[in-house]
């Protein structure tokens, strides 16, 4: 057994090899009702915030234009909610940096790569310097296009999400995963 251990903390911690265990943070789809589900996310490796406070209903705003990379259309929207985004167009401090000035208290930055339901991106800081004070997380894009479909099937302007959810304290047959995500 504890040969076991130590080959298992020296494949997945080993510092010298790079490799690091993830940090995972989830947050529950409470509305529309097709979507309810608890989706994973990555927070940025480098900049941003934490979660200190949990919202057990905040809205998820998705930006407008989606990659938010100036000015938003619907940055009135975004004030003290959740911003939804995609990846591409610039850095993704930039992105949270754009949320954090229309006064939103994190963002979630979604892949644009539609039918990417497994890999997570790590983010990081950009060269220039700036800084974040909000957190931001990563989400993969199929998980960003599910959400935003069925925003638009229904013709609501945002989901209602529950975040940060501590899915420790939820049985494994109870948790309601996404059914094109492998857990």
């Amino acid at each position: 057994m504890l040969l076991w251990l130590w080959l298992w903390l020296c494949v997945c911690c080993w510092p010298a090899r790079g490799l690091r265990i993830h940090e995972y943070l989830y947050f529950q789809v409470l509305s529309p009702g097709d979507i309810r589900y608890i989706f994973t996310a990555t927070p940025a490796k480098d900049f941003g915030g934490v979660f200190n406070t949990r919202y057990d209903q905040i809205h998820l705003v998705p930006a407008d234009p989606p990659e938010a990379c100036g000015e938003l259309n619907n940055g009135v929207f975004i004030q003290d909610q959740i911003a939804l985004v995609e990846r591409g167009g610039c850095s993704f401090l930039s992105k949270t940096r754009v949320i954090q000035e229309h006064g939103g208290r994190a963002v979630i930055i979604a892949d644009n790569a539609y039918d990417n339901d497994s890999f997570y991106i790590e983010m990081i800081q950009d060269s220039s310097r700036r800084t974040a004070d909000i957190p931001a997380l990563f989400l993969l894009g199929r998980d960003g296009y599910m959400i935003r479909r069925s925003l638009e099937q229904h013709g609501l302007p945002w989901a209602v999400i529950s975040i940060p959810v501590n899915v420790t304290s939820i049985p494994t047959y109870e948790m309601m995963q996404p059914p094109w995500t492998f857990w």
